[in-house]
Formats: structure tokens, C-alpha cells, sequence
């Protein structure tokens, strides 16, 4: 499957909705994995802004790669970031869209607070 590497330096991120487990399945509520490390599956939900437009984006990230406090508003940096374009046949309808993944989200407001070395 194609994967894009998203370039994040000229944007500003914040995170739009705390971290939550992804479900696989709605029905079970199976929560999702990722097939290499075993590790659970976290949705991301942030606030991409650049080139003066603002976008929500859902994104997954593997449980480690989730660090610092994450709460509404707070600055973020994301490692990794891909995009990889879907398809997909739901009882004879066409889906198609955007899936976003990074290898982590870590929290800037840690580094924004400390003073700074004169």
C-alpha cells in the first residue's frame, strides 16, 4: 500500500481530542494492535494548521509512542507522520479516504515552559 510522508515543520499542531484506544470492530469492541510489535493501537485526533488552513485529523499511533501530558490544546510534534490513501466496497457503496499514522506524539508544551539558557 502507498504511503505518503507527511512534512510537519510548517505547520502548527495541538491536539483536538485527548488520546483513546482504536477499536477494530465496533460490534466486539476489539481494540486494535499493531501487527509488528503487538503494542495497542491509539487515536489522535489534532488540529493541522499550514498554508492558512486549519484540518482535524485523526491520527494512530502505537500506545509507546504516545508521550507527555496530551490534553485539549496542548502543543505537539509528530514523528513519522504518513498518509495512506483507502478504498473500500461497504454493501455495494465505494469508501474512500485518508488514513494518518505516526511513529509518536509528543507534547511541546513541556519544552515551551522551561526557561531558556541565556
Amino acid at each position: 500500500m502507498r504511503q505518503i510522508p507527511v512534512d510537519t515543520s510548517a505547520a502548527t499542531v495541538m491536539v483536538a481530542k485527548t488520546p483513546q484506544p482504536k477499536v477494530k470492530d465496533r460490534r466486539t469492541g476489539e481494540i486494535a494492535t499493531d501487527v509488528e510489535t503487538g503494542a495497542t493501537l491509539m487515536t489522535v485526533d489534532v488540529m493541522f494548521a499550514a498554508n492558512e488552513e486549519v484540518e482535524i485529523l485523526s491520527v494512530t499511533v502505537p500506545e509507546p509512542g504516545v508521550t507527555g501530558e496530551l490534553s485539549m490544546g496542548t502543543p505537539v510534534a509528530l514523528t513519522g507522520l504518513i498518509a495512506r490513501p483507502w478504498e473500500n466496497d461497504f454493501n455495494g457503496q465505494k469508501r474512500h479516504g485518508i488514513a494518518f499514522r505516526a511513529v509518536a506524539v509528543t507534547s511541546l508544551a513541556d519544552a515551551a515552559a522551561r526557561p531558556k539558557a541565556a
